[in-house]
């Protein structure tokens, strides 16, 4: 059997002030798929911040960018690129308004959907199959870029929180199994 390294990145914004706002879900989520696979996410390089691990004998490279969500493709690629990995061994979690907080959905391809970190990294790829984690944030009810800066109320960090534990295990079924199985059993 042929193993190649995989890439699981999780998108949000840089610095103290978007800590834990429902933009920087994905920054949020691959904190605990390090936690789980036992990895420090502490080295500067390709734009971001990156830690390597094992699991199941297979090695993958964790990944927030440091770019800005706009710009994230940049760091993606330059990873992706430096230690050749291919886009459908790239994982990329993000927030997503059109899913309710507590849902994921997982696909192996697709357009942005209207997001920027999504834009960027399809442009900087050339190509959209990859594979998506879309985490739900919700819909807001006014201005949608202070929704998205802004940090969940209670019961939607519950449900949100519920969702990130649930792409942890998705991810893990998807590199022991496979992405499809992982997709049957997580999408709602």
């Amino acid at each position: 059997m042929i193993i190649s390294m995989k890439l699981i990145v999780g998108l949000g914004n840089p610095g103290t002030k978007y800590e834990h706002s429902r933009h920087n879900t994905g920054f949020d989520t691959l904190d605990k798929v390090a936690d789980a696979f036992g990895c420090d996410v502490d080295k500067e390089g390709f734009k971001g911040i990156y830690g390597l691990c094992k699991f199941f004998d297979e090695d993958i490279y964790l990944l927030k960018p440091m770019t800005f969500m706009n710009l994230s493709g940049e760091s993606v690629s330059a990873l992706a690129s430096y230690f050749k990995i291919s886009p459908e061994n790239i994982f990329v979690i993000h927030d997503d308004m059109d899913i309710m907080p507590g849902h994921l959905k997982i696909k192996t391809n697709g357009s942005s959907g209207g997001h920027n970190g999504i834009k960027s990294i399809i442009s900087c790829l050339g190509t959209d199959k990859f594979v998506h984690i879309r985490v739900g944030i919700g819909m807001p009810t006014d201005n949608s870029i202070d929704f998205v800066l802004g940090k969940p109320i209670k019961e939607e960090r519950d449900l949100i929180d519920s969702a990130e534990n649930s792409v942890v295990e998705a991810i893990k079924m998807a590199i022991k199994e496979s992405v499809n199985k992982a997709m049957s059993l997580y999408n709602k």
